[in-house]
């Protein structure tokens, strides 16, 4: 065998190395963490948060690779793809919209029936295909979006992106549960391969357009993704979901999160040495509690109302929370939770076209815009303020809660988005550590997508993954409450809540100043 044959075996090798280096780090993690979880009310996502972390640092500590694993980057194509898991919880959200707005009453869904009995513990049949067919839809079309955009990387895997995406497409598509009842199997796949080019259509559209509005302004992708997507179910608002909508639900977010845990986690190391990073990761963490319980407790005290089908998706949508919007969506938190988050991740969304435009001419800049972020925390506030007079008033009503809690995930968002970024650029932290610190303190997925995409520049896009991923460790915590309220009829402790919005304030305000 010659030099250049036995070249060409190894790199044949190392992609199949890849491959199954990144399915067995993901999936059995997945299963893991909801056996760990089985028997309670607690999320899964908290036990992938501190899985996650724990293996990413080992990789590195033990020698086994570097930090920010740049020799696994099929492990970072799927960390990269949180855009093709919300493009689904998008569509989703358009739909729901739809039959709101337009008062349209839709059969339920009787299509399928999932087959329940535990292939490991803690996860049913149907669950388990759903996690592995997760997997394989994110890598089949993450690659072909790349391909068909012209965006594959200039590297040693980016070579075999068509593979990648023949394989992952393939599989995702004949990986169905048949011992789940289906009323139409023909319809169901065929359902399932429509979705697949919807997806893909729809990243190509989030992709041109901001390619082509770029010079006057720079929106990333999945701003223009969410757009087209929430359109798209406004239209097919009596579309009955085929599998790959229904496993990117499930699986979608757990799958991309664990991803960015694992990168995340190899970082640990080295990021503390770096200047400024104390005070980015201080805010973060406290940013967490405070945003987060902070607005619990104001929907408590002011919007009189505790239940976990309104505090949950209700926080989700304020904060673009990607731990709660994965444990909502999986059902963690309830089926009431589960219908109203879509809609509500959706409706803050509308408002990220001043999320990105003032942030990206900030970062362009080189300092936050002052005056317009000023304003806009100010519109938040008053936002805020009279969707808690409405859930106050609603009397448990459900079209009354949903459509205050709109207005309170509009008006929370950007509140905490402006409110923290004003006070970040008071402490004097750079904008792009400042966008860092505030994606982290709200865990804020649409943040997260787009400096991954490098709207704060090449430096912030190598960092999010680890400061995305610290404040994740209050997680635990955070599910916890949601736990005990789960077990407590949905309702939230109290006292426990006021308690940690008072520790977060005053952690923000010792982070601010004194880090």
């Amino acid at each position: 065998m010659n030099d250049a044959s036995l070249i060409q075996e190894i790199a044949h090798q190392h992609l199949f190395n890849q491959f199954w280096l990144s399915l067995f780090f993901i999936i059995p993690m997945i299963l893991v963490a909801r056996a760990v979880v089985a028997g309670t009310r607690y999320s899964a996502i908290l036990i992938i948060v501190i899985f996650g972390l724990v293996m990413g640092y080992l990789l590195v500590a033990t020698g086994l690779s570097e930090p920010g694993l740049g020799d696994l980057p099929m492990l970072g194509l799927i960390a990269q793809s949180t855009i093709v898991a919300l493009a689904a919880s998008f569509f989703v959200g358009g739909q729901e919209l739809r039959r709101i707005f337009s008062d349209v009453k839709v059969p339920p869904d009787q299509t399928v029936s999932y087959a329940m009995e535990q292939i490991f513990f803690g996860t049913g049949r149907t669950q388990v295909i759903f996690i592995a067919r997760a997997f394989f839809l994110l890598l089949g079309i993450a690659a072909m979006a790349r391909l068909l955009s012209g965006t594959v990387p200039d590297t040693a895997l980016g070579r075999y992106y068509p593979l990648i995406a023949y394989m992952g497409l393939i599989i995702a598509v004949i990986l169905i549960d048949h011992k789940a009842t289906i009323a139409n199997k023909r319809d169901y796949l065929r359902k399932g391969l429509l979705e697949i080019v919807g997806v893909i259509v729809v990243l190509l559209i989030g992709y041109f357009v901001a390619t082509l509005v770029g010079p006057v302004i720079a929106l990333p992708q999945i701003f223009f993704v969410m757009l087209a997507a929430s359109g798209l179910g406004a239209i097919l608002f009596r579309w009955y979901h085929g599998p790959t909508i229904r496993c990117l639900l499930f699986a979608g977010i757990p799958v991309v999160l664990a991803a960015n845990f694992i990168i995340g986690g190899s970082r640990i190391g080295g990021a503390f040495d770096l200047p400024g990073m104390n005070a980015v990761l201080a805010y973060g963490f406290f940013g967490q509690i405070f945003w987060m319980f902070g607005g619990i407790a104001l929907l408590m005290l002011a919007g009189r109302t505790g239940l976990v089908r309104n505090v949950g998706p209700g926080m989700a949508g304020a904060l673009s929370h990607a731990g709660l919007t994965g444990a909502c969506t999986a059902g963690d938190l309830g089926d009431g939770a589960a219908r109203r988050a879509p809609i509500m991740i959706n409706i803050p969304f509308f408002g990220h076209i001043f999320v990105f435009s003032v942030l990206a001419m900030s970062a362009s800049r080189g300092e936050l815009l002052m005056v317009p972020s000023l304003i806009i925390a100010f519109v938040g506030i008053a936002l805020t303020a009279w969707s808690l007079r409405g859930m106050a008033s609603a009397e448990g009503e459900d079209s009354r809660e949903v459509k205050a809690l709109m207005q309170f995930s509009f008006g929370w968002q950007l509140t905490a988005v402006f409110g923290g970024l004003v006070l970040l650029a008071l402490s004097q932290m750079p904008v792009g550590y400042a966008m860092m610190a505030t994606s982290s303190s709200l865990s804020h997925f649409g943040l997260f997508a787009a400096i991954q995409e490098g709207m704060a520049g090449p430096e912030a896009a190598g960092l999010i993954a680890f400061v995305f991923a610290m404040p994740f460790l209050v997680h635990p915590l955070v599910f916890f409450l949601f736990g005990k309220a789960m077990e407590s009829d949905g309702l939230m402790p109290a006292k426990a809540v006021y308690t940690l919005a008072l520790i977060g304030f005053f952690g923000v305000l010792s982070a601010l100043f004194f880090f």
